[in-house]
């Protein structure tokens, strides 16, 4: 072991992977464990930092060669490993759509490049339908690489304009507040920019390098001081894993507390293994964080951080499609699955590779890495390309069920507007000269019953025009957008505005759909649900009201259910492993949300000129809701219908609005 090895740094390793960890793994007590990637950003640039100064410092230069040749002993091996068995683990669990998405994200994630790839689809790390992607915790292991590309670049950069540590701390800082600026800009305007794009993640790097180069003589002769830095540092981490939120805007502001915690602990054991036994009394050396960090428990699952990282989100996602709604013991059970399996990546790959001879250092050091990386990269294409192969006529018939759109967002993916729109886009179907007038009105959920209702229309020389907005209810409700991680006073402006048109056009009738807040509030505390379901019947009822008073008729569409699974790829797997597409199937009393819909049919029921429209039965039987009815897909995802079956439901939408 080095004499430089700290082992408080190796602790922090720990509560960083457990943290994360504990996060994917539901454990909802600590809901801002995913803060424990911005502890790992912050110890490896100071770790780097340290490395490169203090070679800069004695030599004047970076043996790059020899950099880079570590980084690819430390990394690649392991990352390789876990990256082919999870490719082949997927081949058995994976629907073949499924293997060929992920098996590009697999190729991005083996040149150290998956963050972009997944910028490119603007995937939302928080976002429900991330669960099933197997390789996007690597896009904190890519931002560590192009972190690594560029670092030694800019401190050769502060060194060539001024020897010393005080240019180093002048470019470094300089680099820092731009990327935290930009972070700070980007994290409201487009979340997925700030989360994923390394150069607005640097600030958190040189947090890191800076607190390396900060004048540490202060503390250091000050035992009591260096103890509270320290205590303060971990109580900051603390109040991140339990006060932060997918439901926050982040990394923003709200990253500093994670960030600060890190470097005021690392501040703390600074230099404290060449002056403890001068400077720190032994009371002061029990009470410092480092007496804590340096538990054996923490510094073997620090020893393991990396590997235990690798292992642990593979070995969750799967075994969530394997056996959905995992009980607090299975969870459990994964949990030592993936240190059961870090445990042995880290003896057998991680370890020898690092201490190993095979990747030499000269100037064909990178040779072996750029191998390693072909490798995955290739065998990740290979993979993409056998499993396009395998989707036969049924599995590609439900891709295309999922991805074919409403009639309404055929015509114009504009007729169900966007978050930031606030100006209504009517859209019209049907001819000019119709006797009647239907509005549908509301949010994603009113856009999927646009495909039968125009068609019914059709046959009763009606047309119908759309007023839809995503993600916004037709009631009067403020609501918190978990896009934007703010109020979505865009939806509050969009339907005032949208009333007022609906009423001045004197339709026959306005049909209301919307995301039902059974739905919303259902993983809510009992007493929260109660108040929240309050302020959304005042809602509804004054929107009912609004076209009640003006003459106008209403029609409320109860809402589809929920289920627990994404209807397409749940049904694809089900095919993929000969298995019924019923295993699927959600409980009615988990999906259909009886009670909220008999709250909305009371309301519904006591302002005038309103009439409630229950289709239920038509996707739920008495004890099961289904995603897979008359040989077609019912739903796209886990709550909106699939276009094709709601054509199906065209006769019975008319007998209850004609």
């Amino acid at each position: 072991m080095a004499a430089s090895f700290r082992p408080d740094i190796q602790g922090l390793r720990a509560l960083a992977v457990g943290g994360v960890v504990a996060y994917h793994f539901g454990l909802s007590a600590l809901p801002g464990g995913f803060a424990g990637v911005d502890m790992f950003f912050v110890i490896s640039g100071w770790l780097i930092t340290t490395h490169l100064m203090g070679e800069i410092t004695e030599t004047g230069r970076l043996d790059l060669w020899r950099f880079y040749a570590r980084r690819a002993r430390r990394l690649l091996p392991a990352a390789l490993f876990v990256i082919l068995a999870t490719l082949g683990l997927g081949y058995f669990i994976l629907a073949p759509q499924e293997q060929a998405l992920y098996s590009r994200g697999a190729m991005f994630a083996s040149a150290y490049a998956i963050n972009l790839w997944l910028l490119r689809w603007s995937f939302d790390y928080f976002a429900a339908d991330a669960l099933s992607n197997p390789f996007i915790h690597f896009w904190s292991l890519s931002v560590e690489e192009q972190f690594y590309l560029v670092w030694p670049a800019l401190l050769l950069f502060a060194a060539w304009l001024r020897p010393g540590r005080r240019m180093a701390v002048v470019v470094i800082g300089v680099a820092g507040l731009a990327s935290f600026a930009a972070c700070l800009w980007l994290t409201s305007l487009s979340p997925a920019w700030a989360f994923y794009f390394s150069p607005l993640r640097a600030w958190e790097f040189a947090a890191g390098g800076l607190a390396t180069l900060a004048p540490a003589a202060l503390w250091q002769q000050r035992p009591w001081l260096r103890s509270a830095e320290g205590w303060l540092g971990l109580v900051l981490i603390a109040v991140a894993y339990l006060s932060l939120s997918e439901d926050l805007p982040f990394p923003g502001w709200y990253a500093l507390l994670p960030v600060a915690g890190t470097v005021l602990v690392l501040l703390s054991g600074a230099g404290e293994e060449n002056d403890a036994a001068e400077t720190s009394p032994a009371r002061w050396q029990a009470l410092a964080p480092a007496s804590v960090l340096s538990l054996a428990p923490l510094q073997w699952v620090g020893t393991l951080s990396y590997s235990l990282y690798l292992w642990h989100w593979p070995v969750i996602v799967y075994a969530g499609m394997l056996a959905p709604d995992l009980s607090i013991l299975q969870r459990f059970g994964c949990g030592a699955l993936a240190l059961a399996l870090a445990f042995l990546t880290y003896h057998l790959i991680e370890n020898p590779a690092r201490r190993g001879g095979w990747l030499t250092v000269g100037k064909w050091a990178l040779a072996p890495a750029l191998a390693l990386t072909s490798v995955g990269v290739a065998a990740a294409y290979a993979n993409a390309h056998l499993a396009t192969r395998n989707i036969d006529p049924a599995q590609r018939g439900i891709e295309q069920a999922a991805e074919q759109p409403s009639i309404a967002r055929a015509v114009d993916k504009n007729c169900l507007l966007d978050f930031h729109t606030v100006k209504p886009k009517p859209c019209t179907f049907g001819p000019a000269d119709a006797a009647q007038t239907i509005v549908l009105f509301g949010d994603s959920h009113a856009d999927h019953w646009s495909t039968p209702l125009v068609e019914a229309a059709k046959r009763n020389d009606t047309k119908v025009v759309t007023y839809l907005k995503s993600s916004c209810r037709a009631s009067r409700l403020s609501t918190f957008n978990t896009v934007l991680k703010r109020d979505y006073t865009e939806c509050d402006a969009w339907r005032e505005q949208a009333i007022t048109d609906i009423i001045r056009r004197k339709p026959r009738l306005v049909v209301i759909s919307e995301f039902s807040i059974g739905n919303l509030t259902r993983d809510m505390p009992a007493a929260g649900r109660k108040a929240e379901t309050a302020r959304w019947q005042a809602g509804l009822r004054s929107t009912l009201q609004a076209f009640s008073q003006a003459g106008v008729e209403t029609a409320v569409i109860r809402d589809t259910p929920i289920g627990d699974s994404f209807a397409d790829s749940c049904v694809a797997r089900a095919l993929w492993w000969r298995e019924a597409p019923s295993r699927c199937d959600t409980p009615r009393a988990q999906a259909a949300n009886d009670g909220a819909a008999a709250q909305e049919r009371a309301v519904v029921k006591s302002v005038p000129d309103t009439r409630y429209v229950d289709l239920t039965d038509r996707f739920c039987g008495p004890t099961e809701c289904h995603v897979f009815i008359g040989g077609k897909l019912a739903f796209r995802d886990r709550h909106h219908l699939a276009t094709a079956f709601a054509e199906t439901l065209e006769g019975p939408l008319e007998k209850a609005l004609f």
